[in-house]
């Protein structure tokens, strides 16, 4: 790890609710974040015979299992190729599922530098959230070699998922922040959360399409936020179109109103942080 001088910090028991206060101290420390990204992509895959390679290895087995399991058993009608409809919201559901379900972690990881150290806390969110991103665009990689094998038109909407994964990121980094605040105090959160995953899942219309969802729980589908942030993602990609108005709209009032309350969830909960790690 590189060497650098941190920056002093006030002690978080002192202030108050200050946004442009915490952004400023996170970007003093983005030495800090680098390279914290830097070692979880590294630890990730350290004792991997393929490393990095994984994360482009699996969704090409997946691709194989779908195409066998739904061109034989199970048939959605109205939906071509069917791995990339799958894969263009479960790539980024994994990077939601898993950034979330590792952030309950990281600040028990990083107790003892906490405690040598006065450092802003949210920076580990942030840094797990950016090594989930990273591992996201590498992911979809091998996406783009399974529609161009498969036969799957790519148009220029693609260009769009920059922005596509910044929306999902500020919101995942908005429910990471409130979840590792939660997780340091009640530490039956990170168990409960995990099965609420699956759930999450299966209420978010990625394996299956909209329209074969009964309309008694169609409700469900429609309030669910993950339905329109996940839409952003596979709109450019199986659509080859843009995603409308209302789902950017809705999608980036999810991702302000995640960050907002994850902000202030975490920010309340941090002055104790060091009474229980």
């Amino acid at each position: 790890m590189s060497t650098f001088e941190l920056p002093v910090l006030r002690n978080a028991a002192t202030q108050t609710l200050n946004p442009i206060r915490d952004i400023r101290d996170l970007l003093q420390y983005w030495n800090l974040i680098a390279n914290l990204v830097q070692r979880d992509l590294t630890v990730r895959y350290k004792r991997s015979v393929f490393g990095f390679l994984w994360t482009m290895l699996n969704p090409l087995l997946l691709m194989i299992i779908l195409t066998v399991v739904f061109s034989s058993v199970f048939r959605f009608e109205g939906i071509e190729h069917y791995p990339t409809y799958f894969l263009s919201e479960y790539l980024v559901f994994g990077f939601f599922a898993q950034t979330t379900v590792q952030s309950m972690t990281t600040l028990a990881w990083h107790g003892s530098l906490m405690k040598r150290v006065r450092v802003p806390k949210s920076i580990f969110a942030v840094a797990t959230t950016l090594s989930g991103l990273a591992n996201l665009c590498l992911a979809y990689i091998p996406l783009f070699l399974i529609m161009a094998f498969t036969g799957s038109p790519i148009g220029w909407a693609v260009l769009f998922l920059p922005v596509a994964f910044l929306i999902i990121a500020a919101f995942t980094l908005g429910v990471s922040l409130m979840l590792s605040a939660l997780a340091v105090y009640f530490q039956d959160v990170s168990h409960m959360y995990q099965v609420a995953t699956v759930g999450l899942m299966y209420m978010t219309p990625i394996i299956y399409p909209i329209s074969i969802v009964p309309y008694k729980w169609l409700w469900l589908i429609r309030i669910n936020p993950l339905t329109h942030l996940f839409k952003l993602a596979r709109d450019p990609i199986y659509q080859c179109s843009l995603p409308g108005l209302h789902v950017v709209g809705a999608s980036v009032a999810s991702a302000a109103v995640a960050l907002v309350v994850g902000w202030v969830v975490f920010h309340r909960l941090a002055r104790g942080f060091y009474l229980h790690l």
